[in-house]
């Protein structure tokens, strides 16, 4: 188990040792959310690497990583514990006097989360929080607050360390405040080109430099034209990764074209990135690049 990183600078090396590029607002949220012991609440556009920088401070720091995917209709019973009900009823037959012993305890991740680990309190990933239900918020602040959930069965159970929590939200609704202020927080955005271009080099390493620096040039005017979903950085590198499957060294309208799937995920969005358009854009960025040859 590695330790919890002591500046901000520190926090930055742990996240790029990971192969995870960020920004200097992002490290210094991170690591004052280590350091205080708080939650942090991740907010911003799919794609933008949220989820992860929960997989990358697991790895890291040598814990366990223990991920809640939210949806709607989640409830107590998928995400924090439900009562083996089948090895009750035998037991009862066996005379056993009380059946909501801890034995019969099913552990969702909520309560594995306030487990002691070997190597340390877990990594707890509460992911897209925004497509849970907003009663399941109000179950959260207990977690969240105190570090501890309510069995009525049991009565309290209650970490003896803290975990590491990553909560994230694509915003597809508002979060209530009463967990906002629970917890440390911060947008991500999509990066600039320079470090688009430095997350390609790191996470496609076989893309050579030109094809790298015109995928993401596309790509950052892609941004720009008004698309229904824009690509993310995890597109960004589909797209890098795909290329370079098929041999390309640069972009060309007719690759572009046929591989526009790996970076839009609407036919909307395709249709309007028509050939000409397409084209365009490529020949915008190609003569970026000759000029900073």
């Amino acid at each position: 188990m590695a330790e919890l990183p002591r500046s901000i600078d520190e926090t930055l090396t742990l996240l790029r040792a990971g192969n995870y590029v960020p920004d200097r607002s992002l490290a210094t949220v991170l690591y004052l959310s280590l350091r205080m012991g708080r939650p942090l609440f991740l907010e911003g556009d799919a794609g933008v690497g949220k989820t992860e920088i929960a997989k990358v401070l697991a790895a890291q720091l040598g814990r366990k990583l223990i991920r809640l995917q939210c949806y709607e209709g989640l409830d107590v019973a998928s995400a924090v514990y439900e009562w083996n009900y089948a090895a009750q009823m035998v037991d009862r037959e066996t005379l056993v006097k009380d059946v909501f012993d801890e034995r019969f305890l099913i552990r969702r991740p909520l309560l594995q989360a306030l487990e002691p680990e070997p190597g340390g309190a877990p990594v707890l990933l509460i992911d897209e929080l925004d497509r849970a239900d907003e009663a399941f918020e109000a179950y959260l602040l207990e977690v969240l607050a105190d570090n501890q959930v309510t069995i009525p069965e049991l009565g309290t159970i209650r970490a003896e360390a803290a975990p590491i929590v990553i909560v994230t939200t694509n915003r597809t609704r508002e979060i209530h405040d009463a967990l906002k202020r629970r917890c440390l927080y911060h947008w991500i955005d999509y990066p600039d080109a320079a470090r688009e271009l430095e997350i390609v080099r790191t996470r496609v390493p076989g893309a050579g430099e030109r094809l790298s620096a015109e995928v993401v040039g596309f790509v950052q005017r892609l941004r720009n034209e008004g698309l229904f979903k824009n690509p993310g950085v995890a597109e960004t590198l589909d797209w890098a990764t795909a290329l370079t499957e098929l041999d390309r060294t640069a972009l060309d309208p007719e690759t572009v074209s046929a591989t526009l799937g790996v970076l839009l995920k609407y036919q909307d969005d395709i249709a309007r990135m028509d050939a000409g358009r397409a084209k365009t854009l490529i020949g915008e960025v190609q003569a970026e690049q000759a000029l900073r040859a």
